[in-house]
């Protein structure tokens, strides 16, 4: 089952248009994965300024349905899956609740776990792989 984030568009995520400028997708995206980490029990803080060990994002898509307006309120789901390892994607479906039968945009992230000193990949945390498990 994948989880729910809810969240309402603010006008600095438009663009001179008034829809969502594209970029602003991936980080509407990005919330959502922190507030699944969250609702998993993780810790953000310690997460991300872990000194031995990034799960940066190695490639990032998007595809656009319809725009997306100041105001709009969006439902993003987000399902990850593990590919293997040391990676993970995360597919994300965003609509818009007053048109809830259409995708207003999906995206994909591909997150790589790596030591941050070697740069070198490494096993997914036990912390990540019970988040994964989840879904």
């Amino acid at each position: 089952m994948p989880f729910t984030y809810s969240r309402i568009v603010r006008f600095q995520d438009t663009d001179a248009a008034g829809v969502v400028y594209f970029a602003n997708v991936l980080a509407i995206c990005h919330e959502a994965y922190e507030a699944s980490l969250i609702a998993s029990g993780i810790n953000l803080k310690a997460f991300f300024s872990n000194p031995n060990v990034a799960i940066p994002i190695v490639h990032a898509t998007v595809n656009f349905y319809r725009p997306m307006f100041c105001g709009d309120e969006l439902a993003i789901q987000l399902n990850p899956q593990q590919l293997a390892e040391n990676e993970f994607e995360i597919a994300y479906q965003i609509f818009s609740k007053e048109v809830a039968d259409r995708f207003a945009a999906k995206a994909i992230t591909k997150h790589v776990c790596i030591d941050t000193t070697t740069r070198t990949r490494q096993h997914l945390s036990e912390e990540v792989m019970q988040w994964l498990g989840q879904f």
